[in-house]
């Protein structure tokens, strides 16, 4: 049984339908998934085209969705899991019951019971905030003015910043991605102004991380986003951390301090904040979990996923035995079990998936063959 919070397949990628993938077809559509398309008459996207989130969707997810109608049951939002008679504290008896799995559905909250849970219930509906402290800038979440990722600049949300002045928060390639779709609608809006703001002294790191990319695709942006800025199309504020909102007069005033504690301001109309996601971990409070402090990722899994360490592409192979946690039968996976490291890639929660699964099957019927070498290639 699938719980998705969502009304439909793909329900937060729908947020960000027009931003196309850094990964081909190749690398986003899972061979068993693969397995029973096929076999329903559906052919295959050219594998070495690059998807936009909306042709995800369309070409790929609704499908499968269409396949697993059955066991999927949408609107059904999981906002706690625990044990059933059982809080956290208790240890007798505790493996021997079922998990209680507290769900909200438009009308009312039911509780469900099941003998193992997968979390992969991501992190893309909860960003990180807009204060360089990990904390939400002071007025921030008193501000309307604000939009979390990558909105659609061009498309359904072009009113929103057509002739104005927007500031982007943000280092990674979310944050290019938008600061790219500003720059390409003041060439038809002139008026509109995009603004990006940096901690660092500088953008030379940001730009580096980006055009030295394992992906090429992904490194693309890195390059636009740097020829933009230099060519003036796009206003560079560095050596800024937000600390405070304030609302003027319909506008928002933006204050930042600097390297050496001095204080700044810009007013500007819009804001994007595109700082990354973190995990929610309020619904498996009352579950015995091992996370690491930090990435609050399983803590066997932590140092394989590092960002400090390591990129998308150098995370070492993995699956079952470093997802588990002290409360056995209970699993998270996907961009969820990376917690704060955004060094994730589909593959890699396909995998993952693989790996609980055969094992959750192996509880039932046996061990499979290779069953004990299950884990990412």
């Amino acid at each position: 049984m699938v719980l998705e919070a969502g009304i439909d397949v793909g329900h937060t990628i729908r947020d960000w339908a027009h931003v196309r993938l850094f990964t081909d077809w190749r690398s986003v559509v899972d061979p068993a998934a693969a397995g029973l398309l096929e076999a329903s008459g559906w052919v295959a996207p050219p594998a070495g085209e690059f998807p936009t989130g909306g042709e995800l969707v369309d070409r790929y997810l609704e499908p499968l969705g269409a396949i697993l109608a059955d066991h999927i049951r949408f609107g059904h939002k999981v906002i706690a899991i625990s044990r059933r008679d059982r809080d956290k504290m208790v240890t007798d008896g505790r493996y021997d019951l079922p998990f209680l799995v507290r769900v909200e559905l438009a009308d009312r909250v039911v509780d469900l019971t099941a003998d193992n849970v997968i979390d992969a219930s991501g992190t893309w509906s909860t960003p990180n905030p807009m204060g360089a402290a990990g904390l939400p800038a002071i007025g921030e979440d008193k501000t309307v003015n604000i939009r979390y990722g990558i909105p659609d600049v061009l498309g359904r949300e072009r009113s929103r910043y057509a002739v104005k002045k927007v500031l982007v928060v943000g280092a990674g390639h979310s944050a290019a991605n938008v600061l790219l779709d500003l720059a390409e609608l003041a060439l038809e809006e002139p008026e509109t102004t995009p603004m990006w703001a940096l901690r660092r002294p500088d953008a030379s790191k940001a730009y580096g991380a980006m055009e030295e990319d394992e992906l090429p695709e992904r490194g693309k942006v890195g390059l636009e986003l740097r020829h933009r800025v230099e060519a003036g199309r796009i206003e560079l504020v560095t050596d800024f951390r937000v600390t405070r909102v304030n609302k003027r007069e319909g506008r928002v005033s933006v204050v930042g301090s600097g390297a050496d504690g001095s204080e700044r301001a810009i007013e500007v109309d819009e804001i994007v904040v595109a700082t990354g996601q973190r995990p929610d971990l309020s619904i498996t409070r009352e579950l015995r979990l091992e996370l690491d402090p930090w990435l609050e990722a399983p803590i066997r899994l932590a140092p394989l996923i590092d960002p400090n360490v390591h990129t998308c592409l150098t995370v070492p192979p993995h699956g079952v035995e470093q997802l588990s946690h002290p409360e056995s039968d209970f699993y998270s996976v996907g961009i969820k079990s990376y917690g704060r490291a955004p060094t994730f890639l589909m593959a890699t929660g396909y995998k993952q998936v693989e790996s609980v699964v055969a094992t959750i099957a192996s509880s039932y019927f046996g061990p499979s063959v290779d069953q004990e070498n299950r884990s990412i290639e």
